[in-house]
């Protein structure tokens, strides 16, 4: 079961919804960073502060006695690829944190305030404890019908490990949309935009519909934004 465990935090940590360590890592000063950077850093601490503000208060309206003091990070790691990902710290403090190209990728506070959005709204939503209650309920049924058709332990324990990963993923696409939806209403009332937000979709590789993938397709995703921003009176 110690594989399992192990092999949970990894399913987990595939998508932007994850804990692995590195949300202890303090963000570095903006004068650390590279100069294509330096300028979107200092948006970035504008709309930091906006969404942090407005993701506490939804946390708080939403939740009931859960951790709503978001922290949000840069990635000290200069060469990481363009991610954001919600995390949760040793003390189950929420994490957000930016890589330094994902922030150099985006063109706009708009953009930059609804990706934010979307990482806060994966921890209001509860979606770490909901994908790892998935992947332990997957581990399990797999392990025990491998052992119903004879398997041995190496067998059981290969089950349960591909019974993790489907566990996982079976919702995955699910949580995306909830969390652009409620992303949404952060992200607006944070001050910004989210249907300028949402074109950094434009420049996303589609994933497009496949089995068990992590992420719906991006016009599923453009379409959530757009009925919640209808709902917001943005769009008549």
């Amino acid at each position: 079961m110690r594989r399992i465990a192990l092999l949970l935090v990894l399913v987990l940590s595939a998508c932007e919804v994850t804990a692995p360590p590195p949300a202890t890592v303090p963000a570095p000063q903006s004068s650390a960073l590279p100069p294509n950077t330096r300028v979107a850093a200092k948006n970035f601490d504008a709309v930091s502060q906006a969404v942090g503000a407005q993701a506490r208060a939804e946390c708080k309206r939403r939740t009931s006695g859960g951790n709503c003091d978001f922290r949000i990070l840069i990635d000290p790691d200069k060469r990481a690829p363009a991610n954001a990902y919600q995390t949760l710290d040793k003390q189950g403090r929420p994490v957000i944190v930016f890589t330094q190209s994902m922030i150099a990728s985006t063109r706009n506070g708009d953009e930059l305030a609804f990706v934010m959005g979307h990482e806060a709204a994966h921890h209001i939503r509860g979606h770490i404890a909901r994908q790892s209650q998935n992947a332990a309920v997957g581990a399990i049924v797999f392990g025990q019908l491998a052992g119903l058709t004879g398997g041995n332990a190496a067998a059981i324990d290969a089950a349960q490990q591909l019974g993790a990963v489907v566990g996982a993923r079976s919702y995955s696409k699910e949580f995306e949309l909830e969390a652009d939806q409620l992303g949404t209403i952060i992200t607006y009332n944070a001050g910004y935009n989210p249907l300028v937000g949402v074109l950094f979709f434009d420049r996303v590789p589609d994933p497009g519909n496949r089995f068990l993938g992590s992420h719906p397709p991006n016009a599923q995703r453009v379409q959530a934004v757009n009925q919640t921003a209808r709902q917001l009176g943005l769009i008549r």
